[in-house]
């Protein structure tokens, strides 16, 4: 494995024959997930917020399959 490093990215370069396809997608799945967090801006408050809109317009749509 060997890992560069210039101003504005990171190269990572594999030996395509030590690791499948699902692997290199999981780990660059986990990446973009580190990319996106680093780019929120968001506070803690906002999030909380958000989850409870979510909660509020999921449970709106589908109570009716739990209250009879």
């Amino acid at each position: 494995m060997v890992i560069e490093r210039d101003n504005e990215n990171v190269i990572i370069k594999i030996d395509a024959s030590l690791i499948g396809m699902d692997e290199v997608q999981k780990t660059i799945d986990y990446l973009r997930i580190l990319e996106s967090n680093a780019q929120n801006k968001g506070t803690q408050e906002e999030a909380d917020e958000l989850a409870r809109e979510i909660n509020k317009d999921w449970w709106d749509e589908n109570k009716h399959r739990f209250l009879k």
